[in-house]
């Protein structure tokens, strides 16, 4: 129930080529003001003209990444949602590019509880928080060395967790 209390009355855009996906997210954000884009040139116009407490963006079919820049530079967090690109690649990119989460379609069904912890972190990334929630799923579909397989992976997670560890003391 707490999660509807944060997320009640937030302006989220929602960016997919999916109109299923669209309709999912909007239906399990029905306590939102969810606008959607199901091109990159609405999300773009959207982006850029009104403000948003969370953004929510497909990869794969929307240029995401292009997208992804534009809203962190607006200053809105944003989750990058996506399928096709499911990979460690992409999620080092979403993390470069400054994105403050990033969730499996498979997962969406915990869509409100990762919108949840980032509201909680004042829309700034909780990675210790999305690594321990999603460090298995993420082992099983990548494989169990796939951090230690790139050395950014290692020290991302080193980094952030002593990051957090020294804000919480």
């Amino acid at each position: 129930m707490e999660h509807k209390n944060l997320l009640k009355d937030k302006v989220v855009l929602v960016v997919d080529d999916e109109p299923d996906i669209l309709e999912t997210v909007e239906d399990q954000l029905d306590m939102c003001l969810v606008h959607k884009a199901k091109d990159y040139d609405t999300a773009l116009q959207y982006l850029l003209s009104y403000t948003y407490d969370i953004v929510i963006l497909d990869i794969m079919g929307v240029n995401g990444f292009e997208l992804l820049k534009t809203s962190v530079s607006r200053g809105f967090p944003t989750v990058m949602l996506t399928a096709h690109a499911l990979t460690p690649t992409a999620l080092k990119q979403s993390i470069k590019l400054g994105a403050v989460s990033f969730l499996p379609k498979e997962k969406l069904a915990e869509l409100e509880e990762f919108l949840e912890d980032i509201l909680r972190h004042g829309g700034k990334p909780s990675w210790v928080t999305f690594f321990d929630r999603l460090g298995v799923y993420f082992s099983n579909r990548f494989g169990p060395d796939w951090k230690e397989k790139d050395e950014f992976f290692k020290e991302f997670e080193k980094s952030v967790r002593e990051s957090e560890i020294s804000q919480e003391g």
